[in-house]
């Protein structure tokens, strides 16, 4: 039944799934699932995964969803280069904690910026909210700080994740240049993972026209 991946190109996290796929060289037929047409809310979908979210994965008749979860999935199950996603406990642990950074830190405080924005109305950029995305940042400057990526000098799972959350703040304007080891391994990760601009830029671009269009100005500089 091959490898179905249920996806919204302006999700980060839904295109960090994608990107997995990509650099593991996988055939994925991709299904678009627009959020912003609430797409995710319909009958045919919550069968499917019933928590209604981006990125879904099939593989036959196993089902699997957040982002997370799928591109180590995919590397474990597919992956032909264990550096990818490392096979020795105390590597992978350093991929899984970068992972879990994504997810835990560094996505949820871009989310708390733009979400509002895109979903509620807003059009400001809240002053107490900026602090913590510059702060963990400063966490992702620190882990690149001797690294070509994230979790050392490969291309890992990890990376697949996290530059997919900095192309959309990169997308809407955010400066992250202040942060050398951040922004250079951001070109590397382009240069490096397999389909980036069809897959990663895109999508993003996309996500960043979104938030532009109901930004009011003057919110970045």
């Amino acid at each position: 039944m091959g490898l179905t991946l249920y996806h919204f190109p302006p999700s980060a996290p839904s295109r960090g799934a994608l990107l997995a796929a990509k650099a593991l060289g996988l055939d994925v037929d991709v299904q678009i699932v627009n959020l912003f047409k609430k797409d995710q809310l319909q009958e045919d979908f919550l069968k499917i995964n019933p928590q209604h979210t981006v990125p879904t994965l099939t593989d036959g008749d196993f089902t699997i969803w957040d982002s997370h979860a799928i591109g180590p999935y995919l590397a474990t199950v597919y992956g032909k280069d264990q550096s990818f996603y490392p096979t020795n406990p105390k590597e992978r642990a350093v991929v899984d904690q970068r992972l879990y950074f994504d997810c835990g830190t560094l996505h949820p405080r871009i989310r708390a910026i733009f979400y509002p924005i895109i979903y509620l109305g807003e059009d400001q950029i809240l002053d107490e909210l900026k602090q913590p995305l510059e702060e963990a940042l400063g966490f992702l400057d620190v882990f690149l700080e001797g690294n070509n990526f994230v979790a050392g000098d490969k291309l890992t799972v990890a990376d697949c994740s996290l530059v997919a959350t900095v192309a959309n703040l990169v997308a809407v304007g955010w400066n992250i240049k202040p942060y050398a080891n951040v922004n250079n391994w951001f070109a590397r990760c382009a240069l490096t993972i397999p389909g980036y601009v069809e897959v990663n830029q895109a999508g993003a671009e996309e996500y960043g026209k979104v938030v532009k269009s109901k930004m009011a100005p003057g919110q970045l500089h």
